[in-house]
């Protein structure tokens, strides 16, 4: 076997195949299954698609066994640091990179703002919905409307209009989760302000009044505080972009039908919507106030443990990382430095999530199968301090990874080769 190939044998047949090795500028090498059904009417039986890498990209890459997450080659922890959220959704859906100055950042996030105002047929359609709809239903269905008011979308082909299709929907998702959210509650709907900036745009229309005075920086029960602003726009970062996961390798699957984009971003919406994805954070929420007291997690922690228990810890372990999520790792510090700065955290909450970090972590049982806090974890707290009812938590998920679906789908739609997803199966019926 060559340094580029690799055999494959049939013991059964005594047949040899020689199929290609992809060198990843990252990660292990790929084979290349393209042809293995062609050249040995053979199928790999991968349930999960845990060891299938489905499509080529350089949009981000995750080292689950190290911790590490990248967009464009960059580390997450840098860009939290350094850049805003949307100096990332410009590094994710353009060649461009990271904005040079103040005023590429500045030109860009004014640009979105701009977008960010709905159609007003648009706005008419939420009176279709029940008051208590739940925002991740409404918000799926906006989009594919989206699909109906934008539909020259459908046929792109040139860099103008790939971004003109990425900055609208990420500009008006904003908006959309606001208005969701209000309309759930009964309240007006409050128009988008070019004045202010695209996340404290977003937390504006989320809670002010019409017709009245708003607290613009100096906080308050009714105004925003740079603090909050700045905490999240670092939430949505985090969740930007994370490689072939469940939504995004939705968006790609229905794209290659050659559907409208917007519609194949409503069904990445709903496949985010699930407590497996996207819905894990407010899980984690609703486990920690049933666990009740740091007295109880001994217990809890022993139920997780017991096979034959149905309870199972949630905000520990993931499908990919094998070490300490590097998200949830900024999240904590996070939440520690939020608490300095006075933003009140749920102490009975907070109080618990660290015991049971602290006690799984020193536990033989989590150490050997290597499941340590995700992403979701620590978001909840902290997406509650900063006075985000719950049920906007996967909505601000979908707000977060709106510019990943977005590169990903741009990036599929212009490979020539991509062709139509269609896996096999392995037939066991009659």
């Amino acid at each position: 076997m060559s340094n580029n190939t690799i055999t494959l044998t049939n013991n059964s047949t005594g047949e040899s195949f020689n199929f290609d090795l992809i060198n990843c500028t990252r990660g292990p090498k790929a084979i290349n299954f393209s042809k293995l059904f062609q050249t040995a009417k053979l199928f790999s039986y991968d349930p999960g698609y845990g060891s299938t890498a489905g499509c080529e990209s350089t949009i981000s890459y995750v080292n689950g066994e190290k911790g590490e997450l990248l967009y464009k080659g960059i580390p997450i922890q840098d860009l939290v640091a350094k850049y805003k959220f949307t100096d990332v959704c410009r590094l994710l859906i353009t060649d461009e990179g990271l904005p040079n100055n103040q005023d590429e950042s500045l030109l860009f996030d004014i640009e979105l703002r701009h977008r960010g105002f709905l159609h007003e047929r648009l706005k008419r359609v939420f009176s279709a919905f029940p008051d208590k709809a739940h925002p991740m239903a409404t918000l799926s269905a906006l989009i594919s409307v989206l699909a109906t008011l934008y539909y020259d979308h459908k046929e792109m082909g040139d860099e103008d209009d790939y971004q003109t299709m990425a900055r609208r929907i990420i500009a008006k998702t904003a908006t959309m989760v606001a208005f969701c959210y209000r309309h759930s509650v009964g309240a007006s709907f409050i128009e988008p302000d070019v004045d202010r900036g695209y996340v404290e745009n977003f937390l504006y229309m989320l809670r002010a009044y019409p017709h009245g005075r708003f607290k613009r920086k100096l906080g308050g029960e009714d105004g925003i505080s740079p603090v909050e602003i700045e905490a999240l726009d670092k939430i949505l970062t985090l969740h930007a972009e994370h490689g072939q996961n469940a939504s995004t390798t939705t968006v790609r699957n229905v794209a290659s039908t050659g559907v409208h984009p917007y519609a194949a971003i409503s069904a990445g919406i709903s496949a985010l919507w699930g407590p497996a994805h996207g819905g894990a954070n407010e899980a984690v929420l609703k486990q920690l106030d049933e666990i009740g007291d740091v007295n109880n997690v001994d217990r809890y922690i022993a139920k997780a443990k017991d096979k034959n228990d149905p309870f199972r810890l949630m905000g520990f372990g993931h499908r990919i990382y094998k070490n300490y999520d590097p998200r949830a790792k900024t999240l904590k510090a996070l939440k520690d430095d939020l608490n300095k700065r006075g933003i009140t955290m749920n102490a009975r909450l907070g109080e618990i999530a660290e015991k049971v970090e602290e006690v799984a972590l020193s536990d033989s049982y989590f150490i050997e199968r290597k499941l340590y806090p995700n992403v979701d974890f620590y978001s909840g707290i902290i997406l509650t301090a900063l006075k985000i009812p719950t049920e906007l938590f996967t909505p601000i998920f979908v707000l977060g990874r709106m510019p990943g679906w977005c590169a990903n789908l741009i990036e599929h739609v212009k490979d020539s080769s991509t062709k139509i997803t269609r896996p096999q199966q392995v037939y066991l019926g009659k």
